[in-house]
């Protein structure tokens, strides 16, 4: 056998989730993660015991940077698209220097329509590989105090109501909940909540009420519950008709499916009070840092939010979180097999780690 027929069959044999190459002292891997849930995860979208991410790892100088990208199904993404993504930009990723990484971001933007997860898994994994190299955390480089990461929430899924009584329990270390609603079982999900405890809420419809009326009529009871503001009550297209829901509540509207990058955020600014933020959805580090500087400029409020992920992601969007006014970084918490640690939660709030970059360790 010679040498080309041999590296051809060594390479068809690799797995398609794991495929690693190296150019010149630097590598880059990319491969598909399955994370299993602490509990079967319900919105008004899916439900599901596990979620694939894609991680990518960039080695270069003898220091890796990682990454993560949660594909989310209702932009019809999914882990093997997003791996395809990073595979199609590997030779500019191995040829570019890491500490331009804006410019190499944007070449990355540039080359790969849609794709996002993918994306952000590069540009997290770039962004861990800068702070390493420049031996600074990566709030630091953002000119941030960890102390003043805010309390996360804690999310509680669509459920039954004896098991979402079992998860607030569970809940228990945590100020601030977050619970799943938008379905006919509204009033019975809340109810068992609050037959459990008193704490705030806070509630995300995910699109889930199409009636404006129905929306006016449930924020207005869930605020009486309690409440301190709902995310996305309806449709991301129905702007016109989330304008005329919230000149007729006295609570909050956020967008998140409605925002996904900073180019969004001014048209949605007289239905909207503020912007969920997800690294998953803008791309990265980089695009999630500048939608909250164009919200802030429009006197939004700004939330950092997260799939289900690993802490690659959840530690990466940490990182920002001293800019924001409210935070829903608890993906990492909801599953069983974390192959790493980062960012800790003490009684609710966020502690940064101060090791350099984003400060990963393998669990």
């Amino acid at each position: 056998m010679n040498r080309r027929n041999f590296v051809m069959i060594a390479a068809a044999a690799w797995p398609l989730s794991r495929v690693t190459a190296a150019s010149g002292g630097t590598a880059l891997e990319a491969k598909i993660v399955r994370l299993n849930l602490r509990h079967t995860w319900t919105t008004t979208m899916s439900s599901s015991q596990f979620r694939d991410t894609l991680h990518v790892s960039y080695t270069r100088d003898g220091i890796t940077g990682h990454g993560e990208g949660a594909p989310i199904v209702r932009y019809h993404e999914d882990a093997e698209g997003a791996r395809q993504a990073v595979e199609s930009v590997r030779g500019l990723l191995l040829a570019a220097d890491p500490m331009q990484f804006d410019k190499v971001m944007a070449a990355v933007f540039g080359r790969v329509e849609g794709a996002w997860a993918g994306k952000a898994a590069i540009d997290i994994a770039l962004m861990d590989w800068v702070g390493q190299k420049l031996g600074i955390p990566l709030y630091s480089y953002f000119g941030l105090d960890r102390g003043d990461a805010p309390v996360t929430t804690f999310s509680i899924g669509i459920d039954t109501p004896e098991i979402t009584r079992q998860k607030t329990r569970e809940a228990a270390d945590f100020p601030v909940l977050k619970v799943k609603v938008g379905l006919a079982t509204d009033e019975p999900t809340i109810e068992a909540v609050r037959s459990v405890t008193s704490k705030p809420l806070r509630v995300d419809a995910n699109e889930g009420w199409r009636d404006k009326e129905e929306a006016v009529r449930k924020i207005n009871w869930l605020e009486k519950q309690g409440v301190e503001f709902i995310e996305q009550p309806m449709p991301a297209e129905m702007v016109e008709e989330t304008r005329w829901v919230r000149a007729r509540v006295h609570i909050p509207i956020i967008a998140d499916e409605a925002c996904r990058h900073a180019s969004d955020i001014p048209k949605l600014k007289d239905a909207y009070d503020g912007i969920n933020i997800k690294l998953d959805k803008s791309g990265g580090l980089l695009e999630a840092w500048r939608m909250i500087a164009v919200a802030k400029s429009l006197r939004m409020k700004t939330m950092l939010g997260c799939m289900v992920s690993s802490s690659v992601t959840v530690t990466a969007a940490a990182h920002l979180s001293p800019l924001v006014d409210y935070a829903d970084l608890d993906g990492n918490l909801l599953i069983a097999n974390d192959p790493f640690t980062g960012v800790r939660v003490e009684k609710g709030k966020l502690i940064l780690p101060e090791r350099a970059g984003l400060g990963l360790r393998a669990a």
